[in-house]
Protein backbone atom coordinates (compact mmCIF):
# COMPACT_ATOMS: atom_id res chain seq x y z
CA UNK A 1 0.00 0.00 0.00
CA UNK A 2 2.88 2.82 0.85
CA UNK A 3 4.30 1.74 -2.18
CA UNK A 4 0.88 2.84 -4.42
CA UNK A 5 1.18 6.30 -2.55
CA UNK A 6 4.98 7.30 -4.05
CA UNK A 7 5.16 10.21 -5.80
CA UNK A 8 7.50 9.93 -9.08
CA UNK A 9 10.81 11.51 -8.79
CA UNK A 10 13.94 11.68 -10.86
CA UNK A 11 17.75 12.48 -10.28
CA UNK A 12 18.96 14.97 -12.96
CA UNK A 13 23.08 15.03 -13.21
CA UNK A 14 24.92 17.96 -14.49
CA UNK A 15 25.71 16.54 -17.68
CA UNK A 16 22.05 16.09 -18.58
CA UNK A 17 21.64 12.64 -17.46
CA UNK A 18 17.94 11.66 -15.82
CA UNK A 19 17.35 8.82 -13.32
CA UNK A 20 14.19 7.51 -12.09
CA UNK A 21 13.01 6.61 -8.75
CA UNK A 22 10.10 7.28 -6.84
CA UNK A 23 9.82 10.31 -3.69
CA UNK A 24 9.77 8.38 -0.11
CA UNK A 25 8.25 10.84 2.05
CA UNK A 26 9.02 14.76 1.58
CA UNK A 27 8.63 16.20 -2.11
CA UNK A 28 10.42 18.72 -3.34
CA UNK A 29 13.80 19.19 -4.63
CA UNK A 30 17.44 18.89 -3.08
CA UNK A 31 20.91 19.89 -4.94
CA UNK A 32 24.64 18.94 -4.65
CA UNK A 33 27.35 16.76 -5.67
CA UNK A 34 26.37 12.92 -6.53
CA UNK A 35 28.45 10.18 -4.54
CA UNK A 36 28.26 6.51 -3.39
CA UNK A 37 28.90 4.90 -0.14
CA UNK A 38 29.31 1.32 -0.48
CA UNK A 39 29.14 0.19 2.88
CA UNK A 40 26.61 -2.30 3.60
CA UNK A 41 25.60 -0.76 6.81
CA UNK A 42 25.89 2.26 9.09
CA UNK A 43 23.73 4.64 6.69
CA UNK A 44 22.28 6.67 9.58
CA UNK A 45 26.53 7.47 10.58
CA UNK A 46 26.62 8.35 6.83
CA UNK A 47 23.53 10.87 7.30
CA UNK A 48 24.96 12.38 10.47
CA UNK A 49 28.74 12.28 9.54
CA UNK A 50 29.76 16.26 8.72
CA UNK A 51 32.06 15.26 5.91
CA UNK A 52 29.36 14.65 3.84
CA UNK A 53 27.66 17.78 3.75
CA UNK A 54 25.70 19.36 0.82
CA UNK A 55 26.39 15.78 -0.97
CA UNK A 56 23.71 13.53 -2.74
CA UNK A 57 24.67 10.41 -0.80
CA UNK A 58 24.22 7.30 -2.94
CA UNK A 59 24.07 3.83 -0.89
CA UNK A 60 25.10 0.72 -3.23
CA UNK A 61 23.68 -1.54 -0.16
CA UNK A 62 20.26 -2.30 -1.89
CA UNK A 63 18.22 -2.25 1.31
CA UNK A 64 18.38 0.75 2.93
CA UNK A 65 16.17 1.03 6.57
CA UNK A 66 15.82 -2.23 7.77
CA UNK A 67 17.19 -1.75 10.85
CA UNK A 68 15.93 1.31 11.91
CA UNK A 69 17.47 4.40 13.49
CA UNK A 70 19.04 4.61 17.22
CA UNK A 71 19.60 7.46 18.79
CA UNK A 72 23.33 6.46 19.84
CA UNK A 73 24.23 5.70 16.18
CA UNK A 74 25.41 9.53 15.07
CA UNK A 75 27.92 11.02 14.40
CA UNK A 76 26.78 14.82 14.61
CA UNK A 77 23.98 16.60 16.16
CA UNK A 78 21.70 16.44 12.65
CA UNK A 79 21.48 14.66 8.93
CA UNK A 80 24.24 16.34 7.13
CA UNK A 81 23.60 14.90 3.54
CA UNK A 82 21.96 17.25 1.29
CA UNK A 83 19.74 13.98 -0.29
CA UNK A 84 19.66 10.26 -0.22
CA UNK A 85 18.94 8.28 -3.21
CA UNK A 86 18.99 4.31 -2.88
CA UNK A 87 17.46 1.10 -4.08
CA UNK A 88 14.80 -0.23 -1.64
CA UNK A 89 13.91 1.91 1.08
CA UNK A 90 12.46 0.04 4.17
CA UNK A 91 9.89 1.35 6.21
CA UNK A 92 9.27 -1.62 8.40
CA UNK A 93 12.45 -2.05 10.64
CA UNK A 94 13.68 -5.10 12.69
CA UNK A 95 15.88 -4.38 15.22
CA UNK A 96 15.52 -4.86 19.51
CA UNK A 97 18.04 -2.08 19.98
CA UNK A 98 16.17 0.36 17.15
CA UNK A 99 14.53 3.61 18.90
CA UNK A 100 12.53 4.41 15.34
CA UNK A 101 12.34 3.64 11.97
CA UNK A 102 14.54 5.87 9.17
CA UNK A 103 11.27 7.32 7.69
CA UNK A 104 10.88 8.71 11.02
CA UNK A 105 14.02 9.80 11.27
CA UNK A 106 14.42 11.46 7.46
CA UNK A 107 11.13 13.31 7.99
CA UNK A 108 11.87 14.81 11.29
CA UNK A 109 15.34 15.96 9.78
CA UNK A 110 13.31 17.49 6.73
CA UNK A 111 15.58 14.88 4.35
CA UNK A 112 14.19 14.16 0.87
CA UNK A 113 15.04 10.72 -0.10
CA UNK A 114 14.42 8.58 -3.18
CA UNK A 115 13.83 5.08 -3.81
CA UNK A 116 13.51 2.35 -6.55
CA UNK A 117 16.59 4.02 -8.55
CA UNK A 118 18.18 1.69 -10.68
CA UNK A 119 21.41 2.27 -8.28
CA UNK A 120 23.30 0.08 -9.95
CA UNK A 121 23.44 1.85 -12.64
CA UNK A 122 23.27 5.40 -11.09
CA UNK A 123 26.76 4.17 -9.79
CA UNK A 124 29.07 2.70 -12.96
CA UNK A 125 27.67 6.43 -14.32
CA UNK A 126 29.47 8.17 -11.30
CA UNK A 127 32.23 5.74 -11.78
CA UNK A 128 32.93 6.58 -15.20
CA UNK A 129 32.14 10.15 -15.77
CA UNK A 130 33.35 11.14 -11.83
CA UNK A 131 31.04 13.00 -9.26
CA UNK A 132 29.62 15.93 -10.40
CA UNK A 133 26.42 18.27 -8.96
CA UNK A 134 22.47 16.76 -9.19
CA UNK A 135 19.21 17.92 -8.32
CA UNK A 136 16.91 15.04 -6.92
CA UNK A 137 13.33 16.37 -6.90
CA UNK A 138 9.37 14.88 -7.28
CA UNK A 139 9.40 18.21 -10.21
CA UNK A 140 9.52 15.46 -12.95
CA UNK A 141 7.66 18.24 -14.88
CA UNK A 142 10.00 21.04 -14.48
CA UNK A 143 13.00 19.97 -16.29
CA UNK A 144 14.44 23.19 -17.10
CA UNK A 145 13.39 25.48 -14.46
CA UNK A 146 16.06 22.19 -12.64
CA UNK A 147 18.91 22.53 -15.20
CA UNK A 148 19.13 26.09 -14.39
CA UNK A 149 19.18 25.89 -10.77
CA UNK A 150 21.32 22.90 -10.91
CA UNK A 151 23.70 25.08 -13.07
CA UNK A 152 23.86 27.57 -10.38
CA UNK A 153 24.82 25.17 -7.68
CA UNK A 154 28.79 25.91 -7.16
CA UNK A 155 31.03 22.95 -7.56
CA UNK A 156 32.66 20.93 -4.51
CA UNK A 157 35.77 21.95 -6.08
CA UNK A 158 37.05 25.29 -4.26
CA UNK A 159 34.43 25.01 -2.25
CA UNK A 160 34.70 26.27 1.82
CA UNK A 161 32.27 23.88 3.79
CA UNK A 162 33.87 23.82 7.21
CA UNK A 163 31.85 26.83 8.67
CA UNK A 164 28.71 25.17 7.58
CA UNK A 165 29.64 22.16 10.07
CA UNK A 166 31.92 23.60 12.66
CA UNK A 167 30.74 24.02 16.08
CA UNK A 168 30.00 27.51 17.09
CA UNK A 169 31.48 28.05 20.30
CA UNK A 170 33.80 26.06 22.22
CA UNK A 171 32.94 22.97 24.20
CA UNK A 172 34.68 20.16 26.31
CA UNK A 173 34.08 16.13 26.32
CA UNK A 174 35.67 14.23 28.44
CA UNK A 175 36.45 13.91 32.30
CA UNK A 176 38.28 17.11 33.42
CA UNK A 177 40.55 15.38 35.62
CA UNK A 178 41.90 12.83 32.84
CA UNK A 179 45.25 12.58 32.33
CA UNK A 180 45.84 13.97 29.30
CA UNK A 181 44.69 17.26 27.62
CA UNK A 182 43.84 18.01 23.82
CA UNK A 183 42.85 20.68 22.00
CA UNK A 184 40.68 19.79 18.87
CA UNK A 185 40.36 22.04 15.74
CA UNK A 186 36.39 21.10 14.54
CA UNK A 187 36.54 21.21 10.78
CA UNK A 188 33.44 18.49 10.52
CA UNK A 189 34.50 16.37 13.76
CA UNK A 190 32.89 13.50 14.05
CA UNK A 191 31.65 12.20 17.53
CA UNK A 192 33.20 8.47 17.58
CA UNK A 193 36.94 10.80 16.60
CA UNK A 194 35.96 12.44 20.53
CA UNK A 195 34.47 9.16 21.93
CA UNK A 196 37.98 7.42 20.83
CA UNK A 197 40.15 10.11 22.66
CA UNK A 198 38.18 10.11 25.69
CA UNK A 199 38.20 6.71 26.04
CA UNK A 200 42.26 7.14 26.18
CA UNK A 201 41.80 9.17 29.34
CA UNK A 202 41.96 12.56 27.35
CA UNK A 203 39.76 15.66 28.35
CA UNK A 204 39.17 17.38 24.74
CA UNK A 205 38.39 20.91 24.40
CA UNK A 206 36.65 21.48 20.68
CA UNK A 207 37.38 24.75 18.89
CA UNK A 208 35.86 26.24 16.09
CA UNK A 209 36.82 25.77 12.47
CA UNK A 210 38.69 29.84 12.32
CA UNK A 211 40.01 29.97 15.52
CA UNK A 212 43.62 31.06 15.70
CA UNK A 213 46.72 29.21 17.44
CA UNK A 214 46.40 31.19 20.43
CA UNK A 215 42.92 29.94 21.20
CA UNK A 216 43.72 26.29 21.19
CA UNK A 217 47.26 27.18 23.03
CA UNK A 218 44.74 28.58 26.26
CA UNK A 219 43.68 25.51 27.06
CA UNK A 220 47.27 24.32 28.07
CA UNK A 221 47.20 21.44 25.83
CA UNK A 222 49.39 17.91 25.84
CA UNK A 223 48.31 17.54 22.20
CA UNK A 224 46.47 19.16 18.97
CA UNK A 225 44.32 17.36 17.17
CA UNK A 226 43.11 18.15 13.59
CA UNK A 227 39.51 16.73 12.38
CA UNK A 228 37.63 15.18 9.80
CA UNK A 229 35.33 17.50 7.48
CA UNK A 230 33.64 18.38 4.39
CA UNK A 231 34.89 20.65 1.08
CA UNK A 232 37.91 21.63 -0.60
CA UNK A 233 40.73 21.60 1.96
CA UNK A 234 42.52 24.50 0.03
CA UNK A 235 40.52 27.34 1.34
CA UNK A 236 40.88 26.86 4.99
CA UNK A 237 43.70 29.14 5.94
CA UNK A 238 43.03 29.53 9.41
CA UNK A 239 43.49 25.75 9.42
CA UNK A 240 46.51 26.19 8.15
CA UNK A 241 47.46 28.60 9.82
CA UNK A 242 47.16 26.76 13.04
CA UNK A 243 48.68 23.59 11.73
CA UNK A 244 51.50 25.38 10.54
CA UNK A 245 52.14 26.83 14.02
CA UNK A 246 51.69 23.25 16.03
CA UNK A 247 54.13 22.12 13.40
CA UNK A 248 56.56 25.31 14.20
CA UNK A 249 56.95 24.74 17.83
CA UNK A 250 57.23 20.74 17.21
CA UNK A 251 53.83 19.99 19.27
CA UNK A 252 52.16 16.43 18.67
CA UNK A 253 49.78 16.50 16.08
CA UNK A 254 47.30 14.13 14.98
CA UNK A 255 45.27 14.65 11.62
CA UNK A 256 42.21 12.45 10.19
CA UNK A 257 40.78 12.97 6.86
CA UNK A 258 40.30 16.54 5.95
CA UNK A 259 42.90 17.47 8.79
CA UNK A 260 45.30 15.04 7.19
CA UNK A 261 45.24 17.00 4.50
CA UNK A 262 45.66 20.49 6.16
CA UNK A 263 48.79 19.42 7.35
CA UNK A 264 49.93 18.37 3.95
CA UNK A 265 49.13 21.75 2.96
CA UNK A 266 50.83 23.40 6.29
CA UNK A 267 54.08 21.59 4.46
CA UNK A 268 53.26 22.95 0.70
CA UNK A 269 52.02 19.99 -0.14
CA UNK A 270 49.15 20.69 -2.43
CA UNK A 271 45.74 18.64 -2.85
CA UNK A 272 43.55 18.09 -5.68
CA UNK A 273 39.84 16.56 -6.21
CA UNK A 274 39.57 13.06 -7.12
CA UNK A 275 37.50 11.69 -9.72
CA UNK A 276 35.01 10.03 -7.72
CA UNK A 277 36.65 9.48 -4.17
CA UNK A 278 36.71 6.68 -1.58
CA UNK A 279 33.34 6.42 0.28
CA UNK A 280 32.84 2.94 2.24
CA UNK A 281 34.34 0.73 4.75
CA UNK A 282 36.00 -1.90 2.69
CA UNK A 283 39.07 -0.14 1.36
CA UNK A 284 42.41 -1.44 1.80
CA UNK A 285 45.72 0.12 3.44
CA UNK A 286 48.86 -0.93 3.24
CA UNK A 287 50.67 0.43 6.29
CA UNK A 288 54.35 0.96 4.81
CA UNK A 289 55.81 0.69 8.35
CA UNK A 290 54.64 -2.52 9.56
CA UNK A 291 54.13 -4.43 6.15
CA UNK A 292 50.30 -5.26 7.52
CA UNK A 293 47.02 -4.76 5.52
CA UNK A 294 44.34 -2.80 7.05
CA UNK A 295 40.66 -3.14 6.25
CA UNK A 296 39.35 1.01 6.42
CA UNK A 297 36.59 3.10 6.21
CA UNK A 298 37.00 6.05 4.19
CA UNK A 299 35.15 9.53 2.87
CA UNK A 300 36.91 11.95 0.91
CA UNK A 301 36.94 13.47 -2.10
CA UNK A 302 39.92 14.91 -2.24
CA UNK A 303 43.46 13.65 -1.92
CA UNK A 304 47.36 15.05 -1.45
CA UNK A 305 49.88 14.96 -4.21
CA UNK A 306 51.71 12.00 -4.11
CA UNK A 307 54.97 13.23 -6.13
CA UNK A 308 55.12 16.45 -3.88
CA UNK A 309 54.84 13.77 -0.55
CA UNK A 310 57.46 11.93 -1.89
CA UNK A 311 59.88 14.77 -2.61
CA UNK A 312 59.35 16.37 0.28
CA UNK A 313 62.64 16.61 2.38
CA UNK A 314 60.63 15.92 5.47
CA UNK A 315 57.57 14.04 5.08
CA UNK A 316 57.48 9.53 4.97
CA UNK A 317 54.83 8.21 3.24
CA UNK A 318 53.07 5.94 6.17
CA UNK A 319 49.95 4.32 4.26
CA UNK A 320 48.76 3.71 0.51
CA UNK A 321 45.91 3.21 -0.67
CA UNK A 322 46.13 -0.02 -2.82
CA UNK A 323 43.44 0.06 -4.94
CA UNK A 324 45.13 3.19 -6.27
CA UNK A 325 48.46 4.40 -4.57
CA UNK A 326 46.90 7.33 -2.99
CA UNK A 327 48.71 8.61 -0.03
CA UNK A 328 46.59 7.39 2.84
CA UNK A 329 48.60 8.05 5.64
CA UNK A 330 51.99 10.51 6.42
CA UNK A 331 54.64 11.63 8.98
CA UNK A 332 56.98 14.18 9.69
CA UNK A 333 60.43 12.94 10.35
CA UNK A 334 61.75 15.49 12.31
CA UNK A 335 58.40 16.56 13.92
CA UNK A 336 56.14 15.39 16.26
CA UNK A 337 53.35 15.26 13.35
CA UNK A 338 50.73 12.52 11.24
CA UNK A 339 47.76 12.27 10.16
CA UNK A 340 45.68 9.41 7.64
CA UNK A 341 43.27 10.06 5.17
CA UNK A 342 40.70 7.17 6.27
CA UNK A 343 38.63 7.48 9.12
CA UNK A 344 40.33 5.11 12.40
CA UNK A 345 37.65 6.19 14.82
CA UNK A 346 34.85 4.31 12.26
CA UNK A 347 31.62 3.32 13.28
CA UNK A 348 30.46 0.60 12.91
CA UNK A 349 34.07 -1.03 12.27
CA UNK A 350 36.61 -1.81 10.94
CA UNK A 351 38.67 -1.53 13.56
CA UNK A 352 41.54 -2.44 12.16
CA UNK A 353 43.59 1.19 12.27
CA UNK A 354 41.99 2.23 15.93
CA UNK A 355 45.46 1.34 17.09
CA UNK A 356 46.73 5.17 15.46
CA UNK A 357 44.87 6.83 18.50
CA UNK A 358 46.66 4.74 20.75
CA UNK A 359 50.36 5.87 18.96
CA UNK A 360 48.67 9.69 19.21
CA UNK A 361 48.40 9.06 22.78
CA UNK A 362 52.04 7.70 23.09
CA UNK A 363 53.40 10.35 21.19
CA UNK A 364 52.09 13.20 23.50
CA UNK A 365 52.98 11.19 26.78
CA UNK A 366 56.75 10.66 24.97
CA UNK A 367 56.63 14.30 24.03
Amino acid sequence: MKYQKLKKALILLSDGTIFHGKAVGKEGSAYGEVCFNTGMTGYQEIFTDPSYYGQLMVTTNAHIGNYGVNNEEVESDSVKIAGLICKNFSYDFSRDAADGSLEDFLNKNNLLAISDVDTRALVAYIRDNGAMNAVISTEVDNIDALKKQLADTPNMDGLELASKVSTKEPYFVGDENASLKISALDIGIKKNILRNLVKRDAYVKVFPYNSKFEDLEAFNPDGYFLSNGPGDPEPLFEAQAVAKEIIKRDLPLFGICLGHQVIALANGISTYKMHNGHRGINHPVKNLVTGKGEITSQNHGFAINREETEAHSDIEITHVHLNDNTVAGIKMKSKNVFSVQYHPEASPGPHDSSYLFDAFIDNIKKN
